[in-house]
């Protein structure tokens, strides 16, 4: 049996879910949160709360410093050039939003908008709603049987009418990495403005922003064990000041009358209002947290967890993955079997695992399913945890067939 994660400790969350009986196998949808994070967030509240970038006394000085802290620390992060380059945002959905709004003044009616099949809604729906809006044609990149996209017939439909591309670095449902470097190169070429959502990919590595040549990239804290509420957009230099404002109030604003006004360039710009200032602190807090760690170690225990929950899969009869997944997670189903079963009886078990169409519809209507169970794994999983969820899931099994 696998050894004991070395950092489940740090996570007080897991030790009161067992305490509940649970074992939680769904970090891909939001991850536990460690210690840090928890002192991060009461020393903030507990020490005296203020607004920042806008008062003079101690504790709105405290906050902001505290909060422009936390934007080095995302910058250092993703290897940006200058924190100016970070924007803090409400959640991955709500910087994907502010894109497909910031740069709808840029696309006119007739040009095309590429993302792939295997899209999360958040990376779907405000690409689709602005095509829908600006008369624009959303070209679908396909994906192969293994759950990449298809290079050879995405490099052939990203063509000089593309003006953006969005797509994912890893997929939330079939656990692969996606063939960025060749895509974002070619839509480079075609002058094409490029879009990464990194909500899944920067958590399972530390991910370069420089090195992956992307106009934007977008991420979600929760996931990243940070505070959910939190969203981050890089965008390069000479990206950023394409995006119009989207949103208006706050200290976004430089000069204001009663019938006009001035705004900000990013990245307080693009803040309009109170930002999740507790969050962006707790943010901050965390990646210290994991800039303390061992990533090759970290990596490495995913990467046994992965192979021990595929092999396990493989071992039971009439079990399918979806999709050939690289890392993190699983996602299958079962032949004879509706997953909201498997789920349900699951669930009885103490197993919390995530059932149903993940937040990407299309992808698993495209392949004939109507969803599919997934386990996702974070670093505080074990080999015990997936002892549980298979002894679960053979229970389940013996019920339902």
């Amino acid at each position: 049996m696998l050894q004991p994660s070395p950092w489940r400790a740090d996570f007080p969350a897991i030790a009161a879910l067992q305490r509940q009986h649970q074992t939680y196998l769904d970090s891909a949808a939001t991850a536990q949160k460690p210690q840090a994070l928890l002192d991060a967030l009461a020393h903030y509240y507990g020490n005296g709360a203020a607004n920042v970038h806008r008062a003079q006394h101690l504790p709105g000085a405290l906050a902001t410093q505290a909060f422009e802290t936390s934007r080095n620390k995302v910058a250092a992060w993703l290897n940006a050039e200058q924190a100016s380059q970070i924007v803090f945002t409400h959640g991955a959905t709500s910087a994907l939003n502010l894109l497909a709004y910031g740069l709808a003044h840029r696309l006119e009616a007739g040009e095309e908008i590429a993302i792939s099949a295997l899209e999360h809604h958040a990376n779907l729906l405000p690409w689709q709603q602005l095509a829908q809006r600006r008369n624009l044609r959303l070209v679908v990149l396909p994906v192969d049987a293994s759950g990449h996209i298809d290079l050879e017939q995405a490099l052939q439909l990203i063509g000089p009418r593309t003006r953006v591309l969005a797509v994912s670095q890893l997929s939330n449902v079939l656990g692969t990495w996606q063939p960025l470097q060749a895509l974002l190169a070619h839509a480079r070429a075609q002058g094409a403005i490029t879009v990464v959502d990194g909500a899944q990919g920067v958590v399972h590595g530390q991910q370069d922003v420089q090195q992956l040549g992307c106009d934007f990239y977008v991420f979600s804290s929760h996931k990243l064990y940070g505070p959910d509420g939190v969203g981050v957009l890089y965008g390069r230099s000479q990206a950023l000041p394409l995006l119009r404002h989207w949103q208006f109030g706050g200290e976004m604003v430089q000069v204001a009358d009663y019938q006009s006004a001035s705004f900000r360039p990013a990245p307080l710009g693009l803040e309009a209002g109170t930002p999740p200032i507790a969050g962006v602190i707790g943010l901050g807090a965390t990646l210290g947290y994991l800039g303390s760690l061992d990533a090759s170690a970290i990596s490495a225990h995913e990467a046994t967890l992965h192979q021990h929950l595929l092999r396990g899969l493989a071992e039971r009869d009439g079990i399918r993955l979806v999709g050939a997944p690289d890392t993190a997670l699983a996602s299958f189903v079962v032949e004879g079997v509706h997953h909201a079963d498997i789920a349900h009886l699951l669930t009885e078990q103490g197993i919390a695992v995530r059932a149903g169409h993940h937040c990407a519809m299309p992808l698993l209507n495209g392949l004939g399913l109507d969803g599919a169970i997934r386990v996702s794994l974070g670093m505080y999983n074990d080999g015990d945890d997936l002892q549980r969820f298979f002894s679960a899931l053979d229970q389940a099994l013996e019920l339902l067939r």
